[in-house]
This record gives structure tokens, sequence and C-alpha cells, in this order.
């Protein structure tokens, strides 16, 4: 991934980003665990394609403006920023709560920007019978049981990590309380919006994931206008991390089939 740099979205808010590559853009957004969690997906699709990928606003260090306190402004302003750049036939692609900002993303496109979008493993909407887990309330044991498809080889115990690292998690969680708790981890309006949205969405779910379930998956992207669903074996809710070949290999796919493949990457 090459450096980061920093862009002004609106004048209280600096967007961290990083890009690589050339070719169609590709906007890559990362869910609570922060851009770690989406670097390697990044770094793949960067050789075809002109990534970037952004740090949300309060994670891993960086400023968020008080006003900043849901998802729908995240997406406003990853919005905002590509039409500054003037950016056009845009894959969106976002995992968990990256996912849902990518699909509220989606219902404000009025400029068609956006092209095609990939969720993994995404929040965002309500599903009555397949209710999302309260990660909250979960010990560091349990959300690794919750996420992961093999927690022993992914759990990292606190006691291990140094303080840096504690508290660097700590503010992410903060940040993340304030963005996605009221309600918890979705927008009531959002699942019967989707309908409006006819750019070809894919949404890929681990099938092991506790957090959000398959069926949760199957019922968000039956929501779509274009919706189409595809679980990953021996994965949980971070397929790109568990899964890489098997995920990659279907992202490509969808890239592929989608967008105007005439976009022009803007002067950086």
């Amino acid at each position: 991934m090459s450096a980061d740099r920093t862009a002004t979205v609106y004048d209280d808010l600096p967007l961290t980003l990083s890009e690589a590559g050339t070719g169609r853009p590709v906007l890559i957004l990362h869910g609570g665990g922060g851009r770690a969690t989406v670097a390697g997906l990044a770094e793949h699709l960067s050789r075809t394609a002109h990534t970037l990928t952004p740090v949300h606003p309060g994670w891993d260090g960086t400023p968020r403006p008080a006003w900043l306190t849901g998802i729908d402004d995240l997406a406003l302003a990853y919005l905002h920023h590509l039409h500054d750049r003037r950016l056009t036939d845009v894959l969106v692609i976002g995992s968990s709560l990256g996912g849902w900002t990518a699909a509220e993303m989606a219902v404000r496109d009025t400029a068609g920007i956006i092209t095609g979008l990939v969720l993994i493993n995404a929040v965002g909407v309500h599903v009555e019978a397949e209710p999302i887990t309260d990660y909250f309330a979960l010990d560091p044991r349990g959300a690794a049981e919750h996420t992961w498809h093999d927690p022993d080889r992914y759990y990292r115990d606190p006691a291990a990590l140094s303080p840096d690292e504690r508290a660097t998690l700590q503010a992410n969680m903060t940040t993340m309380r304030a963005l996605t708790c009221d309600p918890y981890m979705h927008d009531p309006k959002l699942r019967r919006r989707l309908g409006r949205v006819r750019q070809p969405a894919l949404l890929l779910w681990g099938e092991s994931d506790r957090i959000v379930t398959p069926a949760y998956g199957a019922a968000y992207a039956a929501a779509f206008g274009d919706g189409r669903f595809a679980v990953i074996p021996e994965a949980g809710h971070l397929p790109q991390i568990e899964q890489p070949e098997a995920t990659f290999a279907l992202i490509d796919d969808h890239f592929s089939r989608t967008g105007t493949h005439s976009s022009r990457v803007a002067p950086r």
C-alpha cells in the first residue's frame, strides 16, 4: 500500500487515504477492525485498478469532527470526495460497517458515480428473523468465536497487546459506538431503499459468521434491485483474511462484469 495522503472533504474533515495502481477507481472501505483488515484486498486490486483505501475518521488516531455521528455522514463524505475528484465508474467495496457505508452511498448516488458494489459480511439493515449480534457485549474470546471460522488461529489476547495497541483499539471501539449504536448497527430505512439501487451488487458472506449470519446476508442481497449472493466456505466475518483466494476471485469476476471500463484517473 502506498503512503498515506490527506484530502480535505470539508473544512473540518481531513480524510486520510492511501492510493495505488491505475485504471478503474475502486474505493475500499474497512470495518470495525480498521484498515489493516482490507490491506491484502487493496494490494491485490491495485495490480489492475486505481485503489483508494481511506481510514474512517476516528479510527487509528485520525480526527473525527463532533458532527460525524452516523454512517450516513460517512457515506456522504466519501461521495463528496469522489465527486470532488471527478472520479466515475467507481466500484465500492466495503467490509462489515464499510459495506453498510457502501450501501448508504449507493442510495444517495444521484450522480451515477458508482457503477458496482461489493458488500462483504455487511451490517446495516434490519432482518427480524436474523438479529445482529451485540458485538459490544462480547468479551475478547467471545468476539473471536463470533468473528472467525478458526478463532484459535486469529484470537489475540488483550494482555499481549502493547499499551499503544490497546489505546488504539479502545479509541476505535469508541468511534464505532458513536457511529453505529443508535440504532444498533443498522439504518431502519435502508432496506426498503435498496430496491432503488440498480448498480450490480455482490454480497459475499463467510459461512461461519456469527455476527451477521449467511441468512441475514441472503435477505440483504434480496433487497437490492440487482443483488447477487455468494457464500465463502471456511470463513467467518472477514473472508478476505481467512479465505483470500476465494474472496478475491469472486471480486475479480464482479469487477470484470460491472462498470463502463472507460474511467479516467483524475490527477492526484
